[in-house]
């Protein structure tokens, strides 16, 4: 995972500003961190998590958008690729792309 650079496209962009890129690479990290915590034994215990840290990305859309930027297409498919990288990483290769950030706004 060490190697592994999440959000890569939103800080290839200037669009994005970095400064709340960094957040939203903090919830991915702190959901690494609560995976490995957790070690959720089934799917639904993993959706739970990754669902919490979704939740955590809609709050972050509002820097985004004071920050004069969104989460659109690039930032949702970006986002929603490092989820389900995530997913495998953790040995969940079943895991469905739009159940892992189903709550999201974005």
């Amino acid at each position: 995972m060490l190697a592994h650079r999440f959000l890569r496209l939103l800080y290839e962009d200037d669009y994005y500003p970095d400064q709340v890129v960094r957040r939203g690479e903090a919830i991915l990290v702190s959901l690494c961190e609560r995976i490995e915590a957790e070690q959720p034994a089934d799917l639904s215990a993993l959706y739970l998590l990754t669902h919490a840290a979704t939740e955590e990305f809609n709050a972050l859309e509002a820097e985004f958008d004071a920050a004069g930027s969104e989460i659109e297409t690039v930032a949702r498919d970006e986002i929603g690729q490092d989820f389900w990288f995530l997913a495998n990483a953790y040995g969940f290769h079943d895991a469905d792309i739009e159940e892992l950030i189903a709550p999201r706004e974005w």
